[in-house]
Formats: structure tokens, sequence, C-alpha cells
């Protein structure tokens, strides 16, 4: 196997093709020459690599390097959100006000990779309102640059989606509509698939909203939760739809209260804007925060988040 320390020159620094956003760049075959040699090791190396950079990652983020500084657990994850191709942002989930931010999805991962995610989480925009995968190019390409785990979702309907994704190097994926509309699938998949599996709790006015979060049902998050623990997952991702794109802050009553309702791992989404509302989550008991708007608008520096969450 290639040593990690081997691996490291080769994690693409931070570049940029759009003028007005300020990061270091690096030329075009750079990056292909970079992209080429992570791409030529194997799948089984991949994931070694990756078991190995992901503890470096979290070892040095978390302070276990350094005396006298509280351990922290809550994991900081970038979201990479893909629509038409493009990476994207939405205002509380509405597809008529998007902002987009790189037209290279694959080029935004990378950067987060090289500012220090230890995983990032990617959305097909496309696929969540149409119901199946649109950008499972895009998907694959970016599972297979990266070095730091991957979470997908977006339109994932059936088992034969979820093993193809897995195959592709992504680490995790995310059932949102086909776990409300599904109950039988989420059972076969974390029975086949255990923790790879994630459902999402996306909430508009405490009920669970679908396809795209663009229909409302009647389910309440706890209730909806809990029918989940029952089918056998073992992670949820909780966002207060009214909140996402915003850059207010986190709706954190019910945050909170799912937290203390199922006693398993929640990654919180939606509105988190400071690094405040990172140390609050974190004291809340969160395995994790999904960073999406704050971080392209540099309301958020994510190696300065990094930093002080380990503090």
């Amino acid at each position: 196997m290639i040593p990690l320390c081997e691996l490291i020159p080769y994690i693409p620094r931070t570049f940029s093709t759009k003028a007005n956003f300020p990061v270091n760049r690096t030329s075009n075959d750079s990056l292909a020459i970079q992209t080429d040699h992570v791409k030529a090791i194997s799948q089984r190396e991949r994931i070694l690599i990756r078991q190995q950079l992901y503890g470096m990652i979290m070892a040095t983020n978390n302070g276990e390097f350094s005396s006298g500084k509280e351990t922290a657990t809550i994991e900081i994850i970038p979201a990479v959100d893909i629509r038409k191709g493009k990476c994207v942002r939405l205002y509380q989930g509405d597809y008529e006000q998007e902002t987009v931010f790189y037209n290279d999805p694959v080029e935004v991962a990378l950067e987060w990779q090289s500012m220090g995610a230890p995983r990032v989480h990617i959305v097909d925009l496309d696929g969540a309102a149409a119901g199946s995968l649109c950008n499972l190019d895009i998907i694959t390409e970016i599972a297979g640059a990266l070095l730091v785990p991957t979470q997908v979702g977006g339109g994932i309907r059936c088992l034969d989606v979820i093993e193809q994704l897995l195959k592709t190097g992504v680490e995790r994926v995310i059932l949102g509509t086909s776990a409300v509309e599904d109950p039988t699938l989420v059972r076969e998949a974390c029975r086949s698939f255990s923790e790879s599996i994630i459902v999402c709790v996306d909430t508009k006015r405490g009920h669970v909203a679908i396809h795209g979060w663009q229909q409302e049902t009647e389910l309440k998050a706890i209730e909806f939760t809990r029918s989940m623990v029952e089918l056998g997952v073992k992670r949820f991702i909780h966002t207060d739809i009214s909140r996402d794109g915003t850059l207010t802050e986190p709706n954190f009553s019910a945050i909170t209260e799912l937290v203390n309702a199922v006693r398993l791992p929640i990654i919180a989404a939606g509105g988190i804007s400071s690094l405040n509302h990172l140390r609050m989550l974190n004291q809340l008991g969160v395995e994790g925060a999904i960073i999406g708007k704050a971080l392209y608008t540099r309301d958020i520096n994510l190696k300065q988040a990094l930093a002080t969450i380990s503090q």
C-alpha cells in the first residue's frame, strides 16, 4: 500500500475559476496530475488510506496532539449541492432562489478537503426533485478524487442505486423521500448496508418534507425518527428547511428535542452561520454540523472553525 505520507502532497490545494472568490490557485495542469495520481490507487487502497487520513484529520481537529485541550466530538462537514452540473445554494430549499457559487463541484470538494474537512456532504438537487439520481457522473468523480469520506443524498429510491454509490467509494448514502414512502426499503438497506445508511429528517413547521422539500407531510419529526429507529437506522440528519440558506441560526430547540428523543448520532443542518453556533451544537451533543452557504459567503472560515471547535 502507498504510504499516507507520500499521498499528502498530492491532495490539491485551494483553487477556483471564480474570479471574485478569494482562494489560492494552482494550475489546471497541476490539478489534473494530482487527481490522476489519486485515481490510480486501487479501491481497497483508497479505503485504507481514507481510514488513515480521516483518523489523522480528526485527531488534529480534536486537539488530541495538544495538551490541555478539551476533545471535541462534532464533525464540521462542508456541503456541496449540485444542480445542473454546478455547485449551488438554495434559499429555504426554493429552486427559484438559487445562487451559483462554483461551476465545478469537484473543484470545491477538493478545496474543502485541502482545508481540513473530515468529510464532504453531497446533495443531488436535481435528483431530489426528479426522484432519481441526475448527477451520478459528478458524484462518482468527487468520490474518486477525494481521500476523505463522502455522504450522498438526493433522489435515491432503490437498493441498486445505494449499492452503486457505495461501490463508487461513497461511504454513506442518505435516504429522505424513500424513507417516508418506502419503509421496507429502509429496513432492507439497513440490513444490507448497516451504518452506511443515513435518514434525513427535513422539516417545515415541525413536519417532515419530501420530494426535494417541495411536499409537506403530516409526519412529525420525532414520530418519524422513532419509526426509522425501529427499522434499524442508526444515524440521522436534521434540517429545518426554514433556516436553510438563510444565515440566521439553527433550530436549537428542535435539534435538542431530537437528540434527547432518539439517543443516536444526529447531524445538524440549516442556518449554521457562526462559530458560536458550532460551539452550541457541540454542547448539545450532535455528532456533526453540515455547513453550506456560510462557507461560500465566508461567514465561516473552515480552517478557523476546525481550530476553534477543538479549543
